[in-house]
């Protein structure tokens, strides 16, 4: 998959100027997944976005930013037990902690090597800093210039006791990858 990331990113490579532009998610053809280890074995759920607002400056990616609120309700996983598990008070809790919010405090990188973006996740209320690797892409076939509509593939781990989710530790690991697709268009 990297590899394939690499490639496209060759393919469609962005031009790197102007001013901030402001982007908005289409939630409808973004996911925010997540893998956990259930006693070794590897186990995907998802977690809709609630709302995303999104600033990227092309010139200066360091004065870019982002605020992301996912809906701990929605979250699904493969396998019903899983599921009520990890919005119960043990995991996620979500009857006291409703969302997830990500809040950036700075991103450095390239557009053609990947941006960090540095911020600070808040779960079951509780926040701590987290770094996400973001790599930036314009949909296939889409003018060199055009940066109207881009796809962003970022990926990051938890690890899930650091946020008091420690439920179920005896079966489930301390950390959850977070794989996450976002196609934003410009507002």
């Amino acid at each position: 998959m990297r590899h394939l990331m690499c490639i496209l990113m060759l393919c469609v490579a962005l031009p790197v100027w102007g001013e901030p532009r402001s982007y908005a998610l289409d939630t409808a053809a973004s996911s925010v997944s997540f893998t956990y280890f259930l006693n070794g074995a590897p186990g995907k759920g998802t977690m809709p976005v609630r709302t995303a607002d999104l600033d990227i400056d092309f010139s200066d990616l360091s004065q870019s930013t982002a605020f992301v609120e996912l809906d701990v309700a929605g979250s699904q996983t493969s396998a019903v037990f899983v599921t009520q598990a990890l919005k119960g008070p043990d995991v996620l809790d979500v009857a006291a902690h409703p969302t997830v919010t990500f809040r950036s405090r700075s991103a450095q990188g390239s557009i053609a090597e990947g941006v960090d973006i540095t911020g600070d996740v808040t779960i079951r209320g509780v926040t701590r800093p987290m770094v996400l690797t973001a790599r930036i892409f314009r949909p296939q076939g889409s003018d060199t210039a055009d940066l109207s509509r881009l796809v962003v593939f970022i990926e990051g781990a938890i690890n899930r006791s650091d946020f008091g989710a420690s439920g179920y530790s005896g079966f489930v690991d301390d950390r959850v990858e977070l794989d996450i697709r976002a196609t934003i268009s410009e507002r």
